[in-house]
């Protein structure tokens, strides 16, 4: 009886150690063997960007049949803060729109002052609005703003329909508060979490990845991060290291519609043929002393990066990519003159090169990330599956 009690102990204690490890980490598309161009920092991440923090809310709750106001809830909150919660330092920036069937608030100050003051915060479309204002919000609590200073918040976009209730308007400001209270450097979660938890990426669950990379010594030794808000594209378009991915992997698409009866189908059935319905929102962090009219070049860059994966950023899909710096510091102080520091254009390229490689291999980041989701009216949207990621890749000699 001794002898039982002791095993029966020690498989009590087994069990609860093993109750107690942590999940295991998900893999990344490195882990699965994707061959990616550039060198990535330590975290692979945009807060490689030594000071960038970011916080996320992630709203996941009900199920079954559209209820407006009730749900299903498939959305959320990201934000990144250049220089963290507790710094309000303004950085250089610039922002491009590759193709502008979307919404990224506050850019016209970004355009005419060359600043961004606060945090990037991205969410669904119809949440725009609460998340503009609890910035401002936020931003007067925490002080980080005078009684009579006025803000013009960056906020972006991209649409959740196809898995949210996303005329309940369920994104509050407690969510936004969340996700600028949590903000944090270190890994970056990606997937389905904060404003990318309901989004669609070529046919693909989407959502939120992040990439980075630093650059030879002999070139500056900077280091470029991104993240994405991917919700763009279609299946027969995805491109993964040059390979065919999507094409490769039919069926189960989201807003397929066949050909009418009689007309002769332009795609295989079951392809989608409304084109881009989504839209990606693109951040680019360096800590490269970088001018706003440089940082909007390196934003327009991010643009190549998107296009590795396939897309031809369609007429329905709001491609909208900022940039900025965090080397510059006290660049707005009153009332000058500031010194600040910057890279000739000569020595710009790099730069470039690293702003599109984390481009892309962010994108294929959040799909990895991603789990298959079943939202609003059972739609549901597969993950990536990575085993045939892999199988398809070594098919073509990746």
């Amino acid at each position: 009886m001794h002898s039982l009690r002791v095993v029966s102990a020690i498989l009590l204690l087994a069990g609860q150690q093993l109750l107690a490890q942590p999940p295991a980490p998900k893999p990344r598309a490195r882990d699965l063997g994707v061959p990616f161009e550039g060198t990535p920092g330590r975290l692979n991440a945009i807060t490689d960007v030594t000071g960038v923090e970011v916080g996320f809310t992630t709203l996941i709750r009900g199920a079954g049949t559209l209820k407006v106001g009730e749900g299903p809830v498939r959305t959320g909150v990201t934000a990144i803060l250049p220089r963290g919660k507790t710094d309000s330092d303004a950085v250089y920036a610039g922002w491009f729109s590759l193709n502008g069937n979307g919404e990224m608030t506050g850019t016209t100050w970004v355009e005419e002052s060359g600043l961004l003051a606060g945090p990037v915060a991205i969410t669904n479309t119809h949440s725009v609005g609460v998340v503009r204002d609890s910035v401002i919000a936020w931003a007067v609590e925490h002080k980080r703003m005078a009684e009579d200073e006025w803000s013009l918040p960056v906020v972006a976009e991209t649409w959740d329909g196809f898995l949210n209730d996303i005329n309940g308007f369920h994104v509050k400001k407690d969510d936004v508060y969340a996700a600028l209270d949590s903000a944090k450097a270190g890994a970056v979660a990606e997937g389905n979490v904060g404003g990318g938890t309901g989004m669609v990426c070529y046919g693909f669950k989407g959502g939120t990845g992040t990439s980075s990379r630093v650059i030879a010594l002999a070139d500056g030794g900077y280091t470029v991060g991104v993240l994405v808000q991917c919700n763009c594209g279609r299946r027969p378009q995805l491109t993964i290291a040059g390979v065919p991915v999507g094409r490769e992997i039919p069926g189960n698409e989201p807003y397929a519609m066949a050909a009418p009866s009689g007309a002769p189908a332009a795609e295989p059935p079951g392809s989608e043929t409304r084109g881009d319905v989504g839209s990606i929102i693109i951040v680019v962090a360096t800590n490269a002393p970088l001018l706003p009219h440089q940082l909007k070049r390196l934003a327009r860059r991010a643009a190549l990066g998107l296009a590795r994966t396939g897309s031809i950023s369609g007429n329905g899909s709001g491609d909208i990519f900022i940039a900025f710096s965090t080397a510059n510091r006290h660049i707005d102080d009153s009332p000058g003159p500031n010194t600040v520091k910057t890279i000739s254009n000569e020595r710009i390229s790099p730069l470039f090169t690293a702003t599109v490689e984390a481009t892309e291999e962010a994108i294929v980041n959040a799909m990895v990330g991603a789990e298959t989701m079943t939202g609003v009216n059972g739609h549901t949207v597969i993950a990536l599956p990575h085993d045939r990621l892999k199988e398809v890749l070594k098919k073509y000699g990746r």
